[in-house]
């Protein structure tokens, strides 16, 4: 069979190289989730459309990541890593290429499901090749700095789109995000194969094994699914529609909401570093991640309730936002506690496909909230979803033998 991971230089770079290289493909695949929040003012005005219309494109992209990306962890484990990682940058950075150069909204939406096929091999791509190349002993900080490249990735997203639209548009910010996925696969495509690197392939059959879809819906994952959809809907609702809440609710000037949401992004990525610590001093992942959860929830409600101001909404924004990232390297702990050796790919893009459910429930759902005139409700329900995903985290089974 296939090597059941795309081999990277290991025993030339070092796994140093291997993390590097990946997270530098993280970093685009958040760029590009992230891609219409800062701009979704402008594309709307252009189109004419409501804020449900234009969350069909996310919706689009979603419902697509969410169909195919447990086919692509199977793919991961059978035929190899580095080539789907290259695959989906150019898929995706092609698409919205197109999308800033054809005047379509429905063209848009299109390129918006296609840009989702090529996002669907990050997450069991990457996850595979970590736990494939990295040491035990320094997975859990490999996990924090390829969580950390995504969501600085995510965090300089706004300023740099909204500098290119500033001087090109719209349309120039979206064609300036495809190059930037077209140079990153360029990186990844000079790192050659190298044979010779250890490698601990799955069982040959295991992919089309009915012990596979045992796993994939025990109770264990099932949970994990379920905590990753959760934190999905979270997200979709705080980078898409907290800066058009804000201005609705406050009065908040674009500017501010948008430096407000950037502060959220900044202080989660330099979270996920500080989680990175924690995990490699405890094993209680669900108690992190519960303790973090609440306080994200404190500081929703705080801005949801309260006029802050310029300052205090920042800091309270980017508080939100450190506990946010606090989780993350928490979150893969407990995904990879329950995953037996070789199933990586395959355990990472089912249980990932949560970020696509929640991407194609946010959109409608926030979107909805917007259109009917509640921006203080979408504060609300994030931090009611918070508090649900706490329940998921502290009552999650583990996985039997």
């Amino acid at each position: 069979m296939t090597q059941a991971i795309g081999s990277l230089d290991t025993p030339r770079a070092g796994h140093v190289r291997v993390v590097g290289a990946i997270s530098a493909a993280h970093f685009v695949s958040h760029y590009y989730i992230l891609l219409l929040a800062p701009l979704l003012p402008f594309v709307r005005a252009d189109y004419g459309v409501s804020y449900t219309e234009i969350g069909v494109a996310l919706a689009a992209f979603n419902t697509v990541s969410a169909v195919l990306q447990t086919p692509a962890g199977f793919l991961v484990d059978r035929l190899g890593a580095r080539i789907l990682l290259i695959l989906g940058l150019l898929l995706g950075a092609s698409a919205f290429i197109v999308a800033g150069l054809v005047h379509s909204f429905w063209m848009l939406v299109a390129m918006f499901a296609l840009a989702g096929v090529g996002n669907t091999v990050y997450h069991p791509a990457d996850y595979a090749l970590l736990s494939q190349h990295v040491p035990s002993a320094r997975i859990g900080q490999a996990f924090s700095v390829h969580t950390f490249a995504g969501m600085l990735g995510s965090a300089v997203a706004p300023p740099t789109l909204l500098m290119m639209h500033a001087v090109w548009g719209w349309r120039g910010a979206f064609i300036g995000a495809g190059i930037l996925g077209f140079a990153v696969a360029a990186v990844l495509l000079v790192i050659r194969d190298a044979p010779s690197a250890p490698t601990h392939p799955a069982k040959s059959n295991e992919a089309t094994q009915p012990g596979s879809i045992r796993l994939l819906t025990s109770a264990p994952i099932l949970l994990n699914l379920g905590f990753f959809t959760l934190l999905a809907m979270m997200s979709g609702g705080i980078y898409n529609y907290s800066v058009p809440a804000f201005g609705a609710l406050y009065g908040t000037p674009v500017e501010t909401a948008n430096a407000a949401l950037t502060g959220n992004l900044l202080l989660s990525a330099l979270g996920v570093l500080v989680g990175g610590l924690l995990v490699a001093r405890t094993s209680r992942h669900g108690l992190v991640a519960a303790i973090g959860l609440a306080f994200m929830a404190a500081f929703t409600l705080l801005v949801a309730k309260i006029d802050l101001g310029t300052i205090a909404l920042i800091g309270a924004m980017s508080a939100a936002g450190f506990f946010s990232g606090v989780i993350m390297p928490s979150r893969d702990m407990i995904v990879r506690a329950v995953t037996p050796p070789g199933s990586f790919g395959k355990v990472f893009g089912f249980v990932t496909t949560g970020f696509n459910l929640g991407g194609i429930i946010s959109p409608l759902l926030f979107g909805a909230i917007m259109d009917r005139g509640s921006p203080r409700l979408v504060f609300l329900t994030v931090a009611a979803l918070t508090l649900i995903a706490i329940l998921t985290v502290v009552s999650r089974p583990r996985r039997k033998a």
